[in-house]
């Protein structure tokens, strides 16, 4: 039976969700806006099986991590959660988060593993090169704190200078699209900026003038409109050149309806840590999966002596190949398609692989660890950007026999709960 009258907690720690973590009578209560050290007043409420306390007022006693937020939008917008939590704190607790849910998640305990300090990004402010948002009418908007509430922006100071001002100059042109779209998303590349429309429906003329004028008036390099279904409609040049991690001879090609990462200065230290734990020989057959447009593929081709990616968009496997042929990468193949069944096709050939770099989606990979052990492959570098599909599927592959060797937790998006982490695994031996 919950309290009718609003409580007192104190928050005791961060749950994996970034919200502050609480105890009532033996009971667990997820208190978002809360930071650990935080005497907060709230109202209880059940929803599902998760006990939740929502802030009443401002917070009775502050932790002494928490400071002043650098954004006016930051108590409605649903991007930047951890703005008013110091940068100590926030890597602090992302380490911690990682670990526990190996722990209580995958059962693999953090004593079995090398834990590499975490690396810490170049930049905590002004980073991304990369957003998604949303209509409201003429504007563009983020979601708001777990809700679909729109916030609208106008300058945004998480993104990249190429960005900031763009959401608020964006919408109005974007008009005509506002109804049909479902997204828009944003990418820069130094100082090119592009964007894409993801519509509900059919690509029609008024929505390529609305964007080719859109593109004219803000400079852009380009547009991309992604319809329902069929091919996405390309308006000037959205592909942006950027280069390979490790590797600059050989380029990096971006497109707005593709997937790429957010903080490419960070990205550089991702990229060094996987192909670091990874260590290819010159003799090695290696198994990408979740490919993407090259980022892990191009700096482990120049060590190892043949790397086949698998990727379901057909964009990224595009970009891929085209990073290949202008790099001069000839020890790189690419499928496009389905990961489980180019898994099972392979496994039907009797092919074999001596390791395997792994940078699945936010809901993991299953059945990956039988693919592998099937396959051959000895050592595999799992990339997650979800603590929990990485304590999921690092449980499946304990299970198989791969052995955790190393754990290294990449604070990618400051400002936020959101982590990336490179997690080693050999076949025991």
């Amino acid at each position: 039976m919950l309290p009718d009258s609003p409580i007192e907690l104190t928050i005791e720690r961060l749950g994996q969700l970034g919200e502050g973590v609480a105890s009532h009578e033996g009971r667990t209560v997820f208190v978002p806006g809360a930071f650990p050290g935080d005497r907060v007043r709230v109202r209880l409420e059940q929803e599902g099986r998760v006990l939740r306390g929502h802030l009443l007022g401002d917070v009775l006693e502050a932790s002494p991590d928490r400071r002043p937020s650098a954004c006016a939008l930051s108590a409605r917008c649903g991007g930047c959660d951890w703005l008013e939590l110091a940068e100590p704190a926030q890597r602090a607790a992302k380490q911690e988060i990682v670990l526990s849910a190996l722990e209580h998640l995958g059962h693999v305990k953090r004593d079995a593993f090398t834990v590499r300090p975490l690396l810490v990004a170049p930049r905590d402010f002004g980073y991304r090169r990369r957003a998604v948002l949303h209509f409201l009418k003429d504007e563009l908007v983020y979601f708001g704190r777990r809700s679909h509430d729109r916030v609208p922006v106008q300058v945004c100071p998480a993104l990249v200078p190429a960005l900031a001002e763009l959401p608020g100059k964006l919408g109005p042109l974007l008009k005509p699209l506002s109804r049909e779209a479902e997204e828009v998303h944003l990418l820069a590349e130094g100082s090119k900026a592009a964007f894409a429309v993801m519509l509900q429906g059919q690509v029609t003329p008024r929505y390529v003038e609305a964007a080719e004028a859109a593109v004219r008036a803000l400079r852009l390099e380009g547009a991309v409109l992604v319809p329902k279904e069929g091919s996405p409609r390309i308006i000037g040049k959205p592909v942006l050149r950027s280069l390979s991690p490790l590797r600059p001879e050989v380029p990096l090609f971006l497109r707005p309806d593709a997937f790429s990462q957010a903080h490419a200065e960070a990205n550089v230290g991702l990229v060094t840590a996987a192909v670091h734990e990874l260590a290819p020989r010159e003799t090695d057959s290696v198994l990408e999966l979740y490919s993407g447009n090259g980022n892990f593929t191009f700096p482990i081709a120049a060590i190892a002596a043949q790397v086949l990616g698998v990727e379901s968009s057909s964009v990224s496997v595009d970009l891929a190949q085209r990073g290949a042929r202008e790099g001069g990468v000839a020890n790189v193949r690419f499928i496009q398609g389905d990961v489980r069944k180019a898994c099972e096709g392979l496994i039907r050939e009797g092919r074999r692989f001596d390791l395997a770099l792994v940078d699945p989606p936010r809901t993991g990979a299953p059945g990956l660890a039988k693919w592998l052990k099937a396959l051959g492959v000895h050592r595999v570098v799992y990339v997650a950007c979800d603590p929990g599909a990485l304590a999921r599927d690092a449980g499946g592959l304990v299970e198989a026999g791969y052995a955790p060797t190393a754990l290294q937790v990449v604070d990618m998006f400051p400002q936020t709960h959101h982590v990336e982490t490179v997690m080693a695994f050999e076949v025991g031996t």
